[in-house]
């Protein structure tokens, strides 16, 4: 990976806080070969893991995370990790996912900057891949997965779960490899991306590439970065993953402090969504929040499959589907066509919150007894 220092990318030589690292497919491989054409000589993986592996390897539990965030899905901030655990308290011993029973896996997604090989990752000339770096999708992100499962020796999960980005990545595990998934859960996510959803992610990306600090994705050697853009792009999405109803009981028409709309100043939402698009861009890579965004986009379960029903029908895993009841962005409606096509035609698990899409990580005592009621 590049060695400049560089905010929201982890580099070699950083602490690696509680990351394991695997090389995939290179070391003598023939790299590998990405669905929309891309090839990438080799992968890394950051992963994190929690608890102990079973002689027969029959108790690992895959946690796939969503779009900003990455393999700390558990454990407090500090060396190594910006934010503590996005799950906090879902894993460990006696929790949800039970450490005492599970051996947990959590890996940064391909095409993340949290030690996963992504667009700040050096390429085969020793320079970072920029806007080099080859589209990736969903599929390609599991296969990558995959191939971690196997280095792990791990021929079959007895669960895989996630939610948003890591529930499509659940979606394409149960399709793709359903031989290789016992129980899953796959939270406030659909089968294919809808056009709200990909309108939303291309208006996140238009503003990344809008930044002059972008320079077409090759600002890794520059003085600037595009973090403005950046913010901008987390305050499009920050406004779908909550609801009007929070925003209202929270800020109403308030101004900020002491600021003065009429004068210049700022209302209180103005604020919280600038702090959010601050706090994203100074821990996460605009490039690859646009290399996973549009990974998103080109999600669809049913492409090359005979369409989302064929596809889904051939899944041989227990899965549990679950949505939230506020949720905008990805409303009940795709989760219960979800459920209709999966075998069984079983229930959808609806989660009540005030937060919307956000609350697939904010509603803590629910997803847990969600996810112990789906894994045992």
């Amino acid at each position: 990976m590049t060695q400049r220092p560089y905010p929201g990318v982890w580099l070699p030589g950083d602490d690696p806080g509680r990351r394991q690292f695997a090389r995939l497919f290179g070391d003598g491989g023939s790299g590998i070969t990405l669905e929309a054409g891309g090839w990438l000589p080799a992968v890394t993986v950051a992963y994190e893991t929690w608890g102990e592996r079973d002689a027969r390897g029959s108790n690992a539990v895959l946690v796939l995370h969503a779009l900003s965030l990455d393999s700390h899905v558990t454990g407090a901030a500090g060396p190594g990790h910006p934010t503590a655990g996005w799950w906090d308290g879902l894993i460990g011993p006696g929790a949800p996912i039970d450490t005492e029973r599970y051996f947990v896996v959590c890996p940064n997604v391909l095409g993340g900057c949290q030690g996963t090989t992504g667009p700040a990752t050096s390429g085969p000339d020793g320079a970072a891949y920029g806007s080099r770096f080859p589209v990736v999708t969903v599929r390609d992100q599991v296969a990558v997965e995959v191939a971690l499962a196997d280095h792990l020796g791990i021929a079959r999960w007895a669960g895989v779960v996630g939610g948003s980005m890591g529930g499509m990545r659940v979606l394409e595990w149960c399709v793709g490899y359903p031989e290789r998934v016992d129980k899953a859960v796959v939270l406030a996510a659909g089968a294919a991306a809808t056009a709200d959803q990909i309108a939303l992610c291309s208006l996140q990306v238009r503003a990344i590439k809008s930044d002059p600090a972008f320079l077409g994705g090759d600002y890794y050697d520059s003085v600037g970065r595009p973090a403005e853009g950046l913010a901008i792009a987390r305050g499009i999405g920050q406004v779908t993953y909550r609801t009007g109803r929070e925003f209202q009981s929270r800020f109403g028409r308030a101004s900020q402090a002491s600021e003065d709309p009429l004068k210049g100043g700022r209302y209180a939402i103005e604020s919280y969504l600038q702090h959010q698009g601050d706090k994203l861009a100074s821990r996460f890579d605009p490039n690859s929040y646009i290399v996973l965004s549009e990974a998103m986009n080109h999600h669809d379960v049913g492409w090359g499959r005979g369409g989302v029903a064929h596809a889904l029908a051939q899944v041989s895993a227990t899965v549990t589907v679950a949505g939230i009841e506020s949720d905008r962005l990805y409303p009940l409606e795709l989760q219960r066509e979800l459920a209709h096509f999966l075998p069984g035609d079983r229930p959808v698990t609806v989660l009540e919150s005030l937060f919307g899409h956000d609350g697939f990580l904010l509603e803590i005592e629910q997803i847990g007894t969600l996810m112990a009621s789906a894994l045992s």
